[in-house]
């Protein structure tokens, strides 16, 4: 038994040190970073329970690798640690019990753990004289030059106090808006693409030409203090207030409280608005806010005892790729996925992630067999990001692009030059098309009725029903008796069937806007929907308008006019808005005169970003509602954009053409007041 465990801890022990070379010096990982904590914790459990078959050069003592590299090591003064981590509220109870032995009367501080690269500044009389990796925790790697080329990094501190001495310990990251442009961009210039924002700060910083790491928009957010003369810190959130008076980039997201049920609700906060964080974050941070207790209760080798990770469930992980297959879409549009064995990845398991489409396929080198990385953020569809390729034995095989349409066997074919997708060319009839048309017209973004799932889409073709959504409108109780999903075992009619049937009478009633969107026309999205709405007033006069006139409507242009004018002169098209009309559905503009004031009439919006009231649809509703034009781009006939989270690219444009950039309080205050009340 003993040998098998001096075994494990062995191999272990290599396997933990070849993954933090593969991490801290190629920037190159084969696995995750919650794989990676799971191996360490494996490790931490058998050497606590067996100390005598510890190794002493353990990978449990050592912060990161202390790996030599082509940059030049010199030691931090004070020791940069790392921290320890917990996975659950059960460990972070266990914590809060270890602590709670050494405590008086505290608060905790807790911040979001920024995942970047760890950076240690040094300034000596307000100037910025060097600035290192961590390293193995007392020698990292010189970045100095690197480091300079940041701008919120100052080159010297502002202020009359001044320190003496000051090591300064924040994250390097790469903001997650600007690395997808970044990589977009790499793309285009048949360059390798960055798996994540990690590792793109930390490729971009270890340049060994400075001019390139300037070329990068890299940002940091500092977190922690080093040693430090001609300053005193009686607490965590003091010295970030001092931190941000010198001219340092501290954040703004975190909170002093003084109960652990804060403490979880901050965990639970950003557990749900993870992604509406200017930077990636893989946890919260829990600190002893006051610093005498800090010291009081000490450090182990590698870790500070008076503060802790609380990490998420991981969004990134590896898994193998058993197979490639394709979908069809309610437009024909063709998709690869990937197939994988089921995988637990942000909190659920996953067997499928998305491809997007063949060159995507070729672009990222994935191959049937590969071991795979896969994201899943937030609510969307998991995505492969890559292949492992360290890990391939050769028998990997390439993916073929089906000719033919799994679900109706038509030949597939791009719908135009240049189109990058294959699609099915028979929406008509095709099973796969008619089944995601149907239940998106009853989907939130389209004409929200009720019941009109997926199920019932199914339900009504397979038992023949609607032939396809030209008859929808025409449903009665009498024919969804025939369905044993709208019915009871005894053949009554359920409430299922009820409920659907009011929903579809109220949907006659929705906005024309509305109606385009449910019409599944290539490109017409929710705000050139309403703008089309709004120009024409009928769904008459935007199937007579020319392709001239739809491309003059802002928010539409030439390539949605095309899509709508190749719409409507197909027949069967014409077909569903014949029938529809029979069936009493109001295809002119239906919505009521809006009650809300007018606040916003004459004035074009564009909003960006993620809102905390308002959903996407929601806010174009009540911009609309309130007299506004919705418009998708900034311009210089922008009245104002409304930013929220992640507001990115059209908030660059906006400061550049001088629109005014309002937040989401300052938004309402314009729905309550008008633009006067802006001042």
């Amino acid at each position: 038994m003993t040998s098998a465990i001096r075994h494990r801890i062995a191999e272990l022990s290599d396997e933990i040190r070849d993954h933090q070379f593969r991490y801290y010096v190629l920037d190159k990982p084969i696995i995750t970073d919650g794989e990676f904590d799971t191996l360490l914790k494996e490790l931490e459990k058998l050497e606590k329970s067996h100390p005598e078959l510890k190794l002493a050069d353990s990978p449990t003592d050592l912060v990161g690798g202390g790996f030599a590299t082509h940059f030049q090591q010199r030691d931090h003064i004070e020791k940069m640690m790392s921290l320890d981590n917990v996975f659950d509220e059960v460990e972070l109870e266990s914590w809060f019990d270890r602590v709670a032995k050494s405590e008086v009367k505290n608060s905790w501080l807790c911040e979001v753990k920024v995942d970047g690269l760890a950076i240690n500044l040094l300034y000596e009389k307000g100037k910025l004289v060097s600035a290192l990796t961590r390293g193995n925790g007392a020698t990292g790697e010189d970045v100095t030059l690197n480091i300079r080329t940041i701008g919120v990094i100052p080159h010297e501190l502002k202020g009359k106090n001044v320190p003496e001495l000051l090591e300064v310990r924040g994250e390097v990251f790469f903001p997650i808006e600007e690395f997808n442009t970044f990589n977009d961009a790499l793309e285009e210039e048949g360059k390798e693409r960055f798996a994540n924002p990690r590792n793109a700060a930390a490729g971009s910083l270890r340049q060994k030409d400075p001019r390139v790491t300037a070329s990068r928009p890299l940002s940091m957010v500092v977190h922690g203090i080093g040693a430090h003369q001609g300053v005193k810190f009686n607490s965590q959130s003091e010295a970030y207030e001092i931190l941000q008076s010198l001219g340092l980039p501290t954040s703004s997201r975190y909170k002093v409280v003084t109960s652990r049920t804060e403490v979880n609700e901050f965990i639970s906060y950003y557990g749900a608005h993870r992604h509406d964080v200017e930077h990636e974050i893989d946890g919260i941070v829990i600190k002893v806010n006051e610093i005498d207790i800090q010291s009081q209760l000490g450090f182990t080798s590698r870790a500070p005892k008076w503060a802790i990770a609380y990490k998420y469930p991981p969004e990134e992980v590896t898994t193998k790729l058993l197979d490639i297959k394709v979908s069809v879409g309610r437009t024909g549009r063709v998709t690869p996925f990937a197939f994988m064995e089921p995988v637990k990845v942000a909190g659920s398991t996953v067997t499928n992630a998305t491809l997007h489409n063949a060159q995507e396929v070729v672009r990222k080198g994935v191959m049937i067999g590969d071991w795979v990385l896969i994201r899943k953020a937030g609510d969307v569809i998991p995505e492969v990001l890559g292949p492992v390729i360290d890990r391939r034995d050769g028998s990997e095989k390439a993916f073929v692009m089906p000719t033919k349409c799994p679900d109706c066997g038509s030949t597939l074919r791009a719908m135009s030059e240049g189109d990058v997708d294959l699609r099915c060319p028979n929406s008509r009839s095709c099973p796969a098309q008619l089944i995601e048309r149907i239940y998106y017209i009853g989907s939130r973004a389209a004409l929200d009725i009720d019941v009109l799932g997926y199920e019932a889409a199914s339900a009504l073709l397979s038992d023949k029903l609607i032939t396809d959504e030209a008859d929808l409108f025409g449903l009665t109780k009498e024919a969804l008796s025939r369905s044993p999903f709208f019915t009871k075992k005894d053949g009554s009619l359920g409430a299922n069937a009820e409920k659907f049937i009011a929903a579809l009478e109220l949907a006659k009633t929705k906005p024309l806007w509305r109606i385009l969107v449910g019409l599944s026309i290539r490109h017409v999205g929710p705000t050139a929907a309403q703008a089309l709405a709004a120009a024409f007033s009928s769904i008459d006069a935007i199937s007579s308008a020319s392709l001239e006139e739809l491309s003059a409507v802002d928010g539409v242009g030439g390539i949605i006019a095309e899509s709508i004018v190749e719409w409507f002169s197909v027949d069967w098209h014409q077909e569903i808005i014949k029938k529809w009309k029979k069936a009493g559905v109001d295809l002119s503009v239906t919505l009521a005169p809006s009650t809300d004031p007018q606040t916003l009439a004459g004035l074009t919006i564009v909003a960006t970003g993620s809102l905390e009231d308002f959903t996407r649809d929601g806010v174009a509703e009540v911009i609309a509602s309130h007299g506004g034009k919705v418009s998708s781009s900034v311009s210089k006939k922008t009245d104002f954009v409304v930013a929220g989270e992640n507001a990115g690219s059209k908030m660059t444009k906006a400061e550049e053409l001088g629109v005014p950039v309002l937040n989401e309080a300052q938004f309402k205050v314009l729905l309550a007041k008008g633009p006067q009340a802006l001042g």
